[in-house]
This record gives C-alpha cells, structure tokens and sequence, in this order.
C-alpha cells in the first residue's frame, strides 16, 4: 500500500511541480558555474548503492573541503543554494528516486558508504527497509547545520552523537510502519518548514 502511494504521490508531485523545477533550474545556472543536478552514491535499501539526485546548492568541487555542511552559512553554499536548503527545495528531484522505487516518501535518509560503515549490527536494521525523503529524524534534526557548524570536531559530532541520535528516531518509524505512520510524517514535515526554528545543542 505504501508503494502504491509513493508512486501516485511522486508522479502526481513531479507533474505539478514540473514548472517550479524549470525557475529552480534558471535561477541555478544563472547563479553560478556547474550542472543544475548534483548527484551523489548513498547506501539504499539491503545496503544496494543508487545514485541521489538533488539540486545543486554548493559551487563546483565543493566536497574536496568535507562532506558535512556545516553553519547556517557554510561558504561553499550558492546564494540560490542557500534558499533552496531553507525550504528544503534541493530534495525534490528525490521525487524521481523515489518513482524508480530507490527510495520512499518516508524512511530513513540514505547516508554515504562512509557513515555506513560505522554503523553497529543492531543500527544496520534501518538497511533493512527503502529510505526516504523525510522521516522522524528530519524533522528533529531540521537544523542539523546548525548544530555542527557549534562543533570543534564536525565529523566527530556527527559520528558520534547525531548519526545515533538519528538512528534511533529512525528506529521509531521501522518498528511502527504502516499507512498512519506514513501520513503523519508527511504531515509533520510540512508543517515543519513553516515553524519557527529552535536552537539544539548537542
């Protein structure tokens, strides 16, 4: 039944949202030099790679200076990639992840090989199911930025509490699947981007 929905939901919101991706994509390629996508390898569903598509938010060879954006304004983020990360707009070419059946609307976000290969037996679980778009730990950690650009240690921060931390809320939606769970984190999620943003230290 899920699968039903992520297919109707993705088709139906890459129809309506067709218009928007074509402003989205001007205002990149005038904003700054490179490709309208960025593509990257994550770690999907019984640990099988695919490749994640976004828009592209960060100048050109921006990942040759880390992985993790950090800060409300890390340096490497485009004016028009900075207001794309606030409304969270670079995620929706994940529509088209998630129409190939790569990814769900909802489920666990797909991390890098890298932080994949930290992971504890117990947290491999969350291999066992599609990632997604949007999940518990999205919500929770909306200013995730934020919190490690407060960090001595980005990477150790990242490693070590808030990939956890993730997991866990994660963990939450695994051991609670089903169409309600599904719609509540739709909903939460939406409604998140238009609340006010709060502080969390780690």
């Amino acid at each position: 039944m899920i699968r039903f929905f992520d297919i109707l939901l993705s088709f139906a919101g890459l129809l309506v949202l067709f218009p928007l991706f074509i402003v989205i994509a001007l205002l990149i390629s005038i904003d700054s030099r490179g490709g309208i996508f960025y593509f990257q390898i994550r770690v999907g569903k019984n640990g099988k790679d695919f490749r994640l598509i976004k828009f592209r938010t960060m100048a050109m060879g921006a990942e040759k200076h880390g992985g993790l954006t950090v800060g409300a304004r890390d340096s490497r983020i485009t004016r028009i990639g900075f207001f794309l990360r606030t409304l969270k707009l670079d995620e929706l070419p994940q529509l088209i992840n998630v129409l190939k059946g790569e990814m769900s609307l909802v489920g666990p976000r797909p991390e890098i090989r890298k932080y994949v290969d930290c992971y504890t037996p117990e947290q491999r679980i969350i291999l066992t199911v599609r990632p997604g778009i949007t999940d518990h730990a999205s919500i929770e950690f909306i200013s995730e930025n934020e919190i490690l650009g407060r960090s001595s240690d980005p990477e150790k921060t990242y490693i070590e509490e808030v990939m956890p931390a993730k997991i866990q809320l994660n963990m939450r939606y695994i051991e609670n699947q089903g169409l309600g769970a599904y719609v509540q984190i739709l909903f939460l999620t939406f409604a998140s981007l238009f609340r006010p943003r709060k502080k969390r230290d780690t």
